[in-house]
């Protein structure tokens, strides 16, 4: 089954120093349809003005994912961390039994993008950790996150069964690109588009267009197809049932 998530239904948000598109339901913006999906629980679309940020506040029980699109993060937490965050760096920042981090707009000159995702934990009360690796940037599929039995170098652990990957398919306007991945039916998918254009297919149901923005969900689905990629970046993640 293949369930779309327009990119333009999201909620929204815009700040003084902030703007932001919520794929689920996140502070002030709630949809009781759009509470996430399998463990999945946010996937914010952040831009922040330079020199701008979030203060220092505080999670627990969380996995927290950064994904730099344009710009740079400057991260500091309670562990003792301080790191800068650019693009084609992933972060995955454990909460477990507490962490108190902020996050800022590295320049004081250039806007920063970043996408902010959470996942649920498997288990409440894990000690905290933070992780951070850069990805080359290349055509085709890219694992960025795995569960600690799927580990590998240069791949962040999360603590769930679940994985994270980067599909980048650079085709132009001359030459469009298609991909085709196997699924495990007994699993759930969604495919967030960041930018570019492609159409999805799932097994036998029909064929959806998607845009920067656009998601879609798999249920029970054994084989995902896009074709008429142009300039794809799209995340896909592989979740619990």
């Amino acid at each position: 089954m293949l369930t779309l998530r327009p990119g333009n239904e999201r909620g929204h948000a815009r700040f003084a120093w902030l703007e932001s598109r919520h794929s689920f339901s996140f502070a002030s913006y709630y949809d009781p349809a759009h509470m996430g999906v399998s463990v999945l629980r946010v996937i914010n679309d952040d831009r922040v003005a330079p020199g701008a940020g979030f203060d220092p506040h505080s999670h627990s029980d969380m996995e927290i994912i950064s994904y730099v699109l344009s710009g740079s993060i400057e991260h500091r937490d309670s562990m003792g961390s301080r790191h800068t965050l650019g693009v084609g760096e992933v972060q995955l920042m454990s909460a477990g039994t507490g962490i108190e981090h902020s996050e800022y707009n590295a320049s004081s000159r250039e806007p920063l993008r970043f996408l902010q995702i959470w996942i649920t934990p498997q288990a409440k009360g894990l000690p905290p950790r933070y992780q951070q690796q850069p990805f080359a940037a290349r055509d085709g599929l890219t694992l960025l996150i795995a569960p600690p039995a799927q580990a590998a170098p240069g791949v962040l652990t999360i603590n769930q069964d679940a994985r994270m990957y980067r599909i980048g398919l650079q085709g132009d306007d001359e030459q469009r690109t298609a991909l085709e991945l196997p699924l495990n039916a007994r699993r759930r998918y969604y495919l967030h588009v960041i930018e570019g254009s492609t159409r999805l297919s799932a097994d036998d149901a029909h064929s959806v267009s998607l845009g920067a923005g656009d998601a879609v969900t798999l249920d029970q689905a054994s084989r995902l197809a896009l074709s008429e990629a142009h300039r794809l970046h799209a995340l896909l993640f592989d979740l619990p049932a």
